[in-house]
This record gives C-alpha cells, sequence and structure tokens, in this order.
C-alpha cells in the first residue's frame, strides 16, 4: 500500500471554527492519511494552538512542525514538505473541506495511471457552509491541456492536489513566490518532465470570500507577477515576449473593479 502524508500550513488569521472542520475532514476520510503535518507559520494564538494540540493529541499520525516566526506559504510548505518521506504528499488549506473519498479516489487514480506525478480536481466553492455551492472551479483535464494552460495560469486548484512526494523534492519543492509558490512549483515541475492530470468532479470544498479577491488585488501582487514571468522564462516554458504579454493581461485582469471581477472570474472557471 503506498503512504500518504497530507500537509496543512497555519497561520494567525486562521479561524478557528474553519480550521476545525478542516482537520474534521481528514478524520472523516474514507482512506485516511498515514501522516498529518500541521505547519504553524509564526505564532498563532492560543485559540489556533490549543485546537492543534487537542487535535494532534487525538490523533497518533498527526503531528506539528513550529515556525519560530511567520515565513509565508512557500517557506512554510517546504518546510514541511522537508519532513516528509510517504509516496505521496496531498495539500489542504486550512479553511477548506476534503470530501470523505477524496483521499480515496486520488490514490485509485494514481494506481491505475502510474505514469502520472501530479493529481488535482475540481472544487465546490461554497460561501459560509458547504451546502451553500455557489459554482465548480474546473482546470483542463490531460497532461497536453494543461501544459499549454500553464503557460498563462497554475494548471491545478492546489487545495485538491496529490503529487508523488518524489517528484516534488526532484524539482526542488517551495520556493518563496509570493502568492505563486504553488504555480511556480507547478512550472518547474513540468519544466523537468512531470505528467499531470486533472480529475473533472469536485473533490475538495473551496471556501470564497471577498477576501481571496483581495489577496488577488492585494499590495505586492504585480511585483509577484513580474517575478512568476521571469521564473517561466528561466524555466524554459515561455519566451520574454510572451512573459510581456501575460504580464499585461494577468494585471488588467487583476485590476478590474470588484463586481468585474467577480464576473470574469466566474466565466472563466465555474461551470455546473
Amino acid at each position: 500500500m503506498p503512504t500518504l502524508s497530507v500537509l496543512v500550513t497555519v497561520y494567525h488569521r486562521i479561524v478557528p471554527d474553519e480550521l476545525q472542520q478542516t482537520l474534521d475532514s481528514l478524520l472523516a476520510q474514507t482512506r485516511r492519511a498515514d501522516d498529518i503535518v500541521i505547519v504553524e507559520d509564526g505564532p498563532i494564538g492560543d485559540e489556533l494552538r490549543a485546537l492543534i494540540d487537542a487535535f494532534v493529541a487525538a490523533t497518533p499520525e498527526a503531528r506539528t512542525i513550529v515556525l519560530a516566526r511567520n515565513m509565508g506559504s512557500g517557506p512554510a510548505s517546504q518546510a514541511g514538505l522537508t519532513a516528509i518521506d510517504s509516496d505521496f504528499i496531498a495539500r489542504l488549506d486550512a479553511d477548506d473541506i476534503a470530501f470523505p473519498e477524496r483521499f480515496e479516489k486520488q490514490l485509485a487514480y494514481f494506481e491505475a495511471n502510474p505514469g502520472i506525478d501530479v493529481l488535482g480536481t475540481a472544487l465546490a466553492e461554497f460561501h459560509g457552509t458547504p451546502e451553500t455551492v455557489v459554482g465548480k472551479r474546473v482546470l483542463p483535464e490531460t497532461h497536453a491541456e494543461l501544459a499549454k494552460y500553464a503557460l498563462i495560469n497554475s494548471p491545478i486548484n492546489n487545495p485538491s492536489v496529490m503529487m508523488r512526494t518524489s517528484a516534488v523534492k526532484d524539482a526542488g519543492g517551495y520556493r518563496n513566490v509570493h502568492h505563486m509558490e504553488d504555480y511556480d512549483l507547478y512550472a518547474r515541475m513540468l519544466a523537468g518532465g512531470s505528467r499531470f492530470h486533472n480529475l473533472p468532479e469536485p473533490l475538495t470544498y473551496f471556501r470564497s470570500s471577498d477576501d481571496v479577491f483581495e489577496r488577488r488585488t492585494g499590495k505586492g501582487m504585480f511585483a509577484a507577477e513580474k517575478q512568476m514571468q521571469r521564473n517561466l522564462v528561466s524555466y524554459g516554458l515561455i519566451s520574454k515576449p510572451r512573459a510581456l504579454f501575460n504580464l499585461g493581461a494577468r494585471t488588467a485582469y487583476r485590476v478590474l473593479p470588484a463586481a468585474a471581477l467577480k464576473r470574469a472570474y466566474g466565466a472563466l472557471f465555474h461551470r455546473q
């Protein structure tokens, strides 16, 4: 049987009740992870700390990695990855919820398709509670489609991803690329020959809110976009002219008024 670790990073702005739902969904899996690694990205406050401590005390497969200061998603994810030696690694954001059958279905796909290294799924986006699904975030499915899609956008819904740990480490793991550490990792994995696939069914509930759009348009995003385009060029995935086109297109999308941004997001990613 292949071994599976799930990696969750937590920082001080996570809502305790939402993290509790995330952790509960890991215990509800029809095929539970062998290893649950929770990275505390800097001081997280007494309430979150108590919640995590209680979870770890009651869950033999769970453990924590505590970072003395807030490092950001990339370094925190890398700290967790370094401590993992399972065959597969799954990601789940600290405010999202995995469907009970998620890990079982993803591992079954890997078993039936041994050439695949990275497997994502669609997301069921919800407001408030998982019963209030507002849409499905769907990305292309096949490796050929995803290799092309990655030239302009991240090819995987990161809260849904499961990957071969060896392939992630061979690509160099996570780097500190502001808000784009996942896209950066997938780009390096594609450049190194890893094979990708997306399942069309949603297997993770994704918590959608105005904060999501604020993060996509917040301070530092233009610099992050420039860095990501430079990275894509350095990995040999795109040319410099294509990088300039991407920068213009992605920046124009981000500077749309809030209402127009939400409409564009729905048109690009939502399916019934």
